[in-house]
């Protein structure tokens, strides 16, 4: 029994616990007007999911897909992009939300020389537009912190645990952050790739 659970253990891959939806995303520069620019897309009014709201080229991880492949598969697929024309140059930091969505963001560059090149695929994308890389060197974004807490259902076992309706719960904290560039509105799970994406290169500039 014992070498039996040794091999389950040695055979087994590592994951996350829990039902996530893993997702990947792309942070793509391109050139314009001499200087470096980020391109966001601005979700379609037509999507389910956050119309409307900016964000970066990516989706969903399919089953068995590096996420490094799903976020190339996406840009190509909403930019109508071909795969020759991105060069990804690798991931930074995941970023792991209180609900249940595991973002792998990497940063690439669109090797197009004017964002006229880009038909969009409507379906998913309404339009897209880009804000100088110097914009977010020169603007820090404005951090709101969320609390989380817990919402019990009504039967939930009290009475089994210690201080029952009193037990001292762990609490986080959720940042979220703003950009505002223009008439755009860059928050949420997007506005902190970009920050995070700004820690790393930070000095560059």
């Amino acid at each position: 029994m014992l070498n039996d659970i040794k091999k389950s253990i040695n055979a087994h891959y590592i994951k996350l616990e829990g039902e996530n939806k893993i997702t990947a995303v792309l942070l793509p520069l391109i050139k314009k007007n001499n200087e470096f620019h980020i391109l966001f897309e601005i979700r379609s009014s037509n999507l389910n999911s956050q119309p409307g709201e900016v964000c970066l080229p990516g989706g969903k991880k399919e089953d068995g897909e590096l996420p490094i492949l799903s976020a190339l598969r996406e840009t190509t697929e909403e930019l109508n992009l071909k795969e020759s024309q991105i060069e990804i140059f690798g991931g930074i930091d995941t970023i792991i939300t209180p609900f249940n969505l595991i973002v792998h963001p990497f940063v690439g560059y669109l090797k197009i020389d004017n964002i006229d090149e880009i038909n969009c695929n409507k379906d998913e994308v309404d339009h897209v537009f880009t804000v100088p890389l110097q914009f977010f060197i020169d603007n820090k974004p404005k951090v709101y912190d969320i609390k989380n807490h817990f919402k019990f259902p009504s039967n939930f076992p009290f009475k089994k645990i210690p201080k029952e309706e009193n037990y001292p719960w762990k609490k986080g904290i959720y940042p979220v952050y703003f950009y505002e560039y223009d008439e755009y509105i860059i928050w949420g799970i997007t506005a902190k790739i970009i920050n995070n994406f700004l820690s790393i290169i930070k000095g560059l500039s």
